[in-house]
C-alpha cells in the first residue's frame, strides 16, 4: 500500500535545487528540474554512491554519480552512460495545497 510523505513546501526546493529524504531504510533524492519536480533512489545502480552528491543538469533532467560519472535520466531512472547499466528506482512526485508530496511503497 502506497504511503504519502510532506518533504516541503515548494518555495523550499526552487527549479535548479534538490535535496535528499529518508523512508524507512530507502533515501530518495527529490530534484526540481526548471518546476518539473522529480524523485529517485539516491543511489547509483553500478558502486552505490549517493545520486544526490553528484552533478544535476535541471535543463537535460540528469544526475551524474560522483564517483565513477554514470549519468542517470531523472525521469525514468535509465542509466544513459557506463559503467552503470542498471535503472534505479523513480518514485512519483505531486504537490498539494503548495506542498511537495512523495508516493512510496
Amino acid at each position: 500500500m502506497a504511503e504519502i510523505l510532506d518533504i516541503c513546501p515548494v518555495s523550499e526546493l526552487p527549479p535548479g535545487a534538490s535535496r535528499v529524504v529518508e523512508w524507512e531504510d530507502l533515501e530518495i533524492g527529490i530534484f526540481n528540474c526548471n518546476g518539473e519536480l522529480l524523485a529517485i533512489e539516491d543511489r547509483c545502480s553500478h558502486d552505490d554512491g549517493n545520486l544526490a552528491d553528484g552533478e544535476f543538469d535541471p535543463q537535460r533532467c540528469t544526475v551524474e554519480c560522483p564517483r565513477h560519472g554514470s549519468l542517470f535520466d531523472l525521469h525514468t531512472g535509465k542509466p544513459v552512460t557506463l559503467p552503470a547499466y542498471v535503472p534505479i528506482d523513480t518514485f512519483e512526485v505531486r504537490v498539494e495545497d503548495d506542498m511537495i508530496k512523495l508516493e512510496v511503497e
